[in-house]
């Protein structure tokens, strides 16, 4: 794929630093390492990092055109201009190259958006279960399915590992491309507070945008300097909707609701009538060997008993918003109740199998909100104790350690405090922190700062009919330590070979 940067730049607002516009095109990049021949650069200033100061490297590597950020600190354009004298080189600048790239991306690959449904996931929690769950409907109903998101991307039916919810508008838009020249006709996106706020999803139009609940999450240095600006983040993404879906039960749910409500058609769901979309007389069942809630709904589209084979509420509400969307996409009844009754999602609600008489669970919560959510989704169907094993992630917000301290002292019958991808902290440091929370509790711990010795301690712990929670990684296969060394480390996987060994298969 080649195009001249005039037709790039058609329609854009632009300002010609040096340089033709009849400089052709062939890569667009924001990573001054990935620049080859005929590549277009976009410096973004980054919290780390200036793409500024790359911009002779990108020269050097066959870079043929440069976009430099209006309001770039330093730089002026004499000295780009005399850095640049030895290259062939166009220089443009405009207004914000994080907006920028999105926008220029989206002309390189022909607005991939248009070709495909897009449905759009926000929400502090919640995202990746009801993805998947929407990802199982569609697919059932035939549709040719995509997904970006947290777990995985998942494109022209191979999946891809993912390093962020949200890929960079770069990345994103090269998903697209690759999922609309496969003749894919539906996406479901996970998108986060960053990626609505760095713009990762800026010019994408969201057929359905969903908010599925909003919790205190992801303030810190590198996140969201307070929770006002992590809530206005996520509202960004009824900017662009055509139909919004909110969780009316959640909080902030008038706020989202005035602002969504301007901008699009809103549908609500939850547990009360006052909800286009709720669920009544909800109950904790087995079906085919899975244990989950079963319900009656009651909806503009459907109406009767739904099973969701995910056990606790917050996967009630998850099944909830997936109905709103596949009602609005007018998908059959017969197919949505099939496809919620036989949904699995990696690290969420995980079950890890054994003979040894008690449950094990692998979930993603990695807040006191989430966890507390898991903690009391399991209480009704286990017979015994709730044991949970959980850490903190270092170089991450302090505020949520004490918290889940508290929430896991409150509602778990005995906790093994442990590491949770420490990063460049010590884990003592993180795990005193978790200890704060849990001294204002009266629940019972142990401190095991290595996760693999945390688990199987717990798992000897267990006993007949005791639950065992695996809290904070989820669907991970890494720890993550000092300077950004990783070693491979799954939760399901670990607890897995653990068990193997005490049923005597190892």
């Amino acid at each position: 794929m080649a195009m001249l940067l005039s037709t790039l730049l058609n329609g854009l607002d632009y300002r010609l630093v040096k340089g033709s516009l009849a400089t052709r095109i062939l890569t667009i990049e924001n990573d001054s390492r990935k620049v080859t021949s005929k590549s277009l650069f976009v410096a973004i200033t980054g919290a780390r990092s200036d793409g500024h100061d790359f911009i002779y490297r990108a020269c050097e590597s066959g870079a043929s055109c440069i976009v430099i950020d209006k309001n770039r600190k330093g730089y002026p354009d004499e000295e780009i201009i005399s850095n640049t004298a030895d290259y062939d080189v166009a220089i443009v600048e405009m207004e914000d190259t994080r907006v920028a790239v999105a926008e220029l991306c989206a002309q390189f690959y022909g607005h991939p958006e248009d070709r495909l449904n897009l449905l759009g996931i926000t929400g502090t929690k919640g995202k990746t279960t009801t993805s998947f769950m929407l990802y199982e409907i569609l697919k059932r109903d035939g549709h040719k399915m995509g997904l970006i998101g947290t777990v995985c991307n998942i494109v022209n039916g191979q999946k891809t590992d993912t390093s962020r919810t949200t890929p960079e508008s770069l990345d994103t838009y090269r998903i697209l491309n690759e999922m609309a020249v496969n003749k894919t006709d539906s996406c479901v996106m996970e998108v986060s507070s960053h990626g609505l706020k760095f713009h990762r999803v800026h010019g994408l139009r969201f057929d359905v945008g969903c908010f599925t609940n909003f919790f205190e999450d992801h303030i810190g240095p590198e996140d969201h300097p307070d929770l006002e600006d992590y809530f206005l983040s996520k509202l960004k993404l009824f900017d662009n909707s055509r139909i919004a879906v909110v969780n009316s039960d959640c909080r902030e749910a008038d706020r989202i609701l005035s602002y969504a409500s301007k901008r699009c058609t809103t549908y609500t769901y939850g547990l009360t009538e006052k909800s286009d979309c709720y669920a009544k007389d909800i109950r904790i069942v087995m079906k085919n060997g899975r244990v989950g809630s079963e319900f009656d709904l009651v909806s503009p589209w459907y109406e009767g008993r739904f099973f969701v084979s995910i056990p606790g509420e917050f996967n009630v509400y998850n099944a909830l918003c997936a109905v709103c969307v596949a009602g609005v996409l007018k998908v059959g009844e017969d197919v949505v109740k099939e496809a919620l009754g036989n949904v699995s999602v990696p690290g969420r609600m995980q079950p890890v199998k054994n003979s040894l008489g008690f449950s094990i669970l692998v979930d993603y919560a990695h807040n006191a909100a989430s966890l507390e959510s898991v903690l009391k989704s399991v209480r009704p169907y286990c017979k015994g104790k709730i044991i949970s094993v959980f850490g903190c992630g270092g170089n991450r917000s302090r505020i949520r350690r004490p918290e889940m301290g508290e929430v896991s002292g409150r509602f778990a019958d005995y906790t093994f405090i442990t590491s949770d991808n420490p990063r460049n902290e010590d884990p003592m440091d993180i795990i005193n922190d978790i200890i704060e929370g849990m001294k204002k509790t009266e629940g019972r711990y142990e401190v095991v700062p290595d996760r693999k010795e945390a688990i199987a301690e717990a798992l000897k712990y267990a006993g007949e009919g005791d639950t065992v929670i695996i809290a904070g990684k989820g669907h991970e296969d890494y720890q993550e330590f000092e300077n950004g060394r990783k070693e491979n480390f799954e939760d399901a996987a670990v607890a897995a070979e653990i068990v193997a060994a005490m049923e005597g298969n190892l």
